[in-house]
């Protein structure tokens, strides 16, 4: 087994979509062949509801799949298939845009006005992207949750791991998605396939992943009192880690323990023209669904 190294470190980034949501993206709208399969990952956790009530209104997509994953509140959606629903906390849905779709989702907070989830787009190969638009939405209680002896607990929600296989199926991308929490002070391994690349999010608690180079954990350069100390990397709340080549990831969880999602797909290695929420393969197709949204042709008829 090959420990995979820690390539980069870094925190989600504020910013603002649809109508008015606050949110932290943690990429996106960068060098696409990063993270390739994934173009995308934001996550909108918010405890004011005047920050996300307004949504995101109607807008479309073409050439991509996203998966939206609610922790708390609920997330209303529809579609220009007809399709609408109710997203509640644990809730899976996987949305193949395809040759296009135009639909919104409107967050809506819990009893205290939580909103917390997430969502990652990513790409289709060349040969679907301009497949027919479809939906699947799957409920928490369809998501297999493994719990080891140690207290370690693994949400499959895409994707085979552990002898467990996610209920959201169909993903060009073929990704691994996985929740996972480890209690504090606990060491834990987890496989991710060679050939996939991979990142973990950290959205609560802290720990150390470990690096091929520095096995106990990255050590970062902090200045203290003027001082250049190493410090232990302990990849808090809202920190995108993303891995190099390797089968497996180890974390050390901090006191509080560490919960993060540990997300892996195979790469396509095509070329990219991305504007907004359409990715195509070159500048001539973005510039036809540019086209086909001023004159309404986007919408492509069901065969």
């Amino acid at each position: 087994m090959s420990l995979r190294p820690t390539l980069e470190t870094r925190r989600a980034q504020p910013t603002m979509e649809g109508a008015g949501v606050h949110l932290h993206r943690a990429f996106g709208f960068q060098d696409p062949s990063e993270l390739d399969p994934f173009l995308l990952f934001d996550d909108f956790r918010n405890e004011r509801p005047e920050d996300f009530l307004k949504g995101f209104p109607w807008h479309p997509h073409r050439g991509i799949e996203t998966i939206t994953y609610v922790l708390s509140g609920t997330v209303e959606h529809g579609d220009s298939l007809g399709n609408t629903g109710t997203l509640a906390a644990g809730d899976v849905q996987w949305m193949t845009a395809g040759s296009g779709i135009l639909h919104q989702e409107m967050p809506k907070g819990n009893d205290t006005g939580q909103m917390h989830g997430f969502q990652l787009w990513a790409n289709l190969p060349s040969s679907l992207k301009m497949t027919g638009p479809r939906y699947q939405d799957v409920q928490g209680k369809e998501i297999p949750e493994i719990l080891e002896d140690d207290g370690t607990r693994v949400k499959v929600v895409v994707g085979h791991f552990w002898g467990q296989t996610g209920p959201v199926d169909g993903i060009a991308a073929d990704p691994q998605y996985l929740d996972i929490y480890v209690p504090p002070g606990v060491k834990k391994t987890f496989p991710v396939d060679t050939y996939r690349r991979a990142f973990a999010y950290v959205f609560d608690g802290a720990g150390v992943f470990a690096d091929a180079s520095q096995p106990g954990g990255v050590l970062l350069e902090k200045e203290v009192a003027g001082q250049e100390v190493n410090i232990r990397d302990m990849s808090g709340n809202r920190t995108l880690i993303r891995f190099g080549t390797g089968d497996e990831v180890t974390v050390q969880a901090g006191e509080e323990g560490i919960r993060f999602l540990l997300i892996s797909g195979a790469p396509i290695q095509e070329p990219v023209a991305w504007h907004g929420p359409i990715v195509m393969n070159t500048r001539d197709e973005l510039m036809t669904a540019l086209a086909e949204l001023r004159n309404g042709t986007f919408i492509r008829p069901a065969h």
